[in-house]
């Protein structure tokens, strides 16, 4: 069987481009709940920023590696500390991204954590963290 890496999707009547462009401003999305300061950029691919949260429980440097216009971005983890696990790199080696797509008169979008899979042990606290910046995403695109 299969391990299942992390998604959550939502459906927006925002236009491909507008999802595409605030996504690449990642306070825009990633941020408001943990006192999160971002630095760097995240623009091109080779772009690389870093992300800090939660009282220096969680840091992480993630860099550019795919983008396709209004359709797809996808960062890769390069470095992490998570001082609340055991294991504090478990996020270095692993891919966040979005996949945009239009259906109809509503733009799909879909988030994916690959490697954020039940067996580590980051899977419960990271994936409550993900849903509620997602949701937050989801409103401000409604």
């Amino acid at each position: 069987m299969a391990t299942k890496n992390y998604t959550f999707s939502f459906e927006t009547s925002e236009t491909p481009k507008n999802i595409y462009e605030m996504l690449l401003d990642i306070p825009k999305w990633w941020s408001g709940l943990f006192g999160e300061v971002i630095t760097g950029k995240s623009q091109n691919i080779g772009d690389e920023f870093s992300f800090r949260a939660g009282d220096g429980m969680h840091y992480s440097k993630q860099k550019l590696i795919e983008l396709v216009p209004d359709k797809k971005i996808t960062w890769q983890v390069t470095e992490s500390k998570l001082t609340f696990l055991k294991k504090q790199d478990e996020w270095v080696g692993t891919k966040i991204g979005f996949d945009i797509s239009k259906e109809g008169n509503k733009t799909h979008v879909t988030f994916t954590h690959q490697g954020l899979v039940p067996d580590i042990e980051c899977y419960d606290s990271c994936t409550d963290a993900w849903t509620q910046y997602l949701k937050n995403l989801s409103k401000k695109l409604k």
